[in-house]
């Protein structure tokens, strides 16, 4: 693509009458750059990208994004936000890419990554070929691709979604943080549906309050639009039980359809009955009522499967399909996932790592639980510290052996992040092991027949960071270590 025709995508005022080179690719990590790219100059918060714009050109970019003037060889456009420029040309680059798909964006604390990956089996086992973008991977088809952030920024998520339309991809599903909706990283996304979890506490290291959490997450909904389409008609999928949704109805335009188990809904579910081995409940739509007998376990797993029912029903797929694929369902990578080695007691590891999610697992492990509980749980450092002795209180409310470890410290002092946690559970009894490893060990070494293990926190995650230093680290291959040697 030209330059002139590309920065005609941008604002009107931004002025460029130079040369008007062939545009091969666009990048804003100069390692990247190749003969014929623009580079974007992104000034983040540990590294400025003006001060690579030289190296950019000295590996043949064409032409470079910048938020002053530049002295360099190649053309240098200036506009006043290079990261919102880039959202606009990204989209324009790539061919207006999600105006191609059926998009469905899913938003909220907890439950996006299960929500999303029951949505995306749906669509699939309904004969569409599908892409999934999210906290675990992003997914074309049957391929999967490693994923940085839950929502990538705007450069690499256009790029996706014109690589779900090369390979066939009719329907994709993906997560959005509060952080993309913030940064504008999914601005030029076209969704026809967008859904909403629950809001509940996290993130306030980045958010400050929960008054500017909450409006984050109104931002996917407000960004439906301003216009009704019959042919491409938008959908806000909301959590009648969450006070939020008052405010998400408020902020949008779009067709609102909810769903709940407290409150009036448009699909609602009853006579909920949990047990370890599965959850059946009546589930009551405007087409009549249906029971549901599936394999995910808890009240939180039911809330995920309405919100997802939502969601593909307004996009045309049969009750009779739903239904099927989501009993057939065994589970997502790291949500409420069993480690069995045939050992007599229970392992379950969980991402829960905000104070509702933990909740939410250890009130329905308490459900089937025979005898004693154990949970293991850590708290990530450079993050929101207000939520530790809330996590350390619910912990130590539901659990009979609750033990406090180490998550992910990043920069901070794990055994400070420990007595971050210490400061809502005084009086109580608790055991503190920094070590993650060793505490994983005392609990599998301690259970007996009949407890439930719970390892809290990190989930899917392959990884534990420490300092800068990233160590290969799994509580799933910990755990069935553990119960191997023992």
């Amino acid at each position: 693509m030209k330059l002139h025709t590309l920065l005609k995508f941008l604002h009107p005022l931004v002025p460029y009458k130079g040369d008007n080179p062939e545009i091969t690719a666009i990048h804003n990590d100069n390692r990247l750059v190749e003969p014929g790219s623009l580079f974007i100059c992104i000034k983040g918060h540990t590294v400025d990208g003006h001060d690579f714009a030289q190296s950019a050109v000295e590996k043949g970019a064409a032409a470079i994004l910048a938020e002053r003037k530049l002295q360099l060889d190649v053309p240098v456009i200036v506009v006043n936000d290079t990261y919102r420029a880039m959202a606009v040309l990204a989209d324009a680059f790539y061919g207006q890419p999600s105006r191609k798909l059926h998009l469905v964006g899913i938003t909220g604390t907890n439950g996006k990554t299960t929500t999303s990956h029951l949505i995306e089996k749906i669509f699939s086992d309904a004969g569409q070929k599908t892409g999934l973008i999210g906290t675990i991977y992003t997914k074309i088809g049957n391929q999967t691709f490693e994923t940085k952030n839950t929502t990538p920024e705007s450069l690499r998520l256009q790029k996706t979604f014109k690589q779900m339309i090369d390979s066939g991809v009719e329907t994709a599903v993906m997560e959005v943080s509060s952080h993309a909706l913030v940064y504008g990283r999914v601005h030029g996304c076209d969704y026809n549906v967008a859904v909403f979890t629950n809001l509940t506490q996290d993130h306030l290291d980045y958010h400050k309050t929960m008054d500017e959490y909450r409006r984050a997450k109104s931002l996917l909904f407000s960004q439906l639009g301003n216009t009704f389409s019959h042919d491409k008609p938008k959908f806000a999928v909301l959590n009648a039980d969450d006070p939020a949704s008052r405010e998400y109805i408020q902020s949008t335009a779009a067709h609102v359809v909810t769903y709940g188990i407290d409150q009036p809904a448009d699909i609602k579910a009853a006579n909920l009955k949990i047990a370890a081995n599965g959850t059946v409940f009546d589930l009551i739509t405007p087409h009549g009522v249906e029971k549901i007998s599936m394999k995910l376990i808890g009240k939180f797993s039911v809330y995920n499967v309405l919100a997802s029912i939502g969601a593909c029903l307004v996009s045309g797929i049969s009750l009779k399909q739903m239904i099927k694929s989501i009993e057939e369902v065994e589970g997502v990578p790291g949500r409420f996932e069993l480690v069995n080695e045939g050992q007599d007691f229970a392992v379950i590891v969980d991402y829960a790592h905000t104070p509702d999610s933990l909740e939410n697992v250890l009130k329905t492990i308490k459900q089937f639980a025979e005898r004693n509980i154990y949970v293991v749980v850590g708290c990530g450092g450079d993050r929101d510290r207000t939520k530790r002795p809330l996590m350390a209180k619910i912990a130590c409310q539901y659990a009979t052996h609750p033990i406090f470890t180490s998550d992910n410290p990043r920069n901070e002092d794990p055994l400070q992040i420990i007595r971050d946690m210490e400061e809502g559970v005084k009086g109580k009894q608790y055991k503190p092991i920094v070590d993650r490893k060793e505490a994983i060990y005392y609990a599998i070494n301690n259970a007996q027949k009949g407890d439930v293990i719970l390892i809290a926190g990190k989930g899917h995650e392959t990884y534990q960071q420490i300092g800068s230093e990233v160590f290969d680290f799994d509580d799933r291959v910990v755990a069935k270590e553990a119960i191997e040697r023992r």
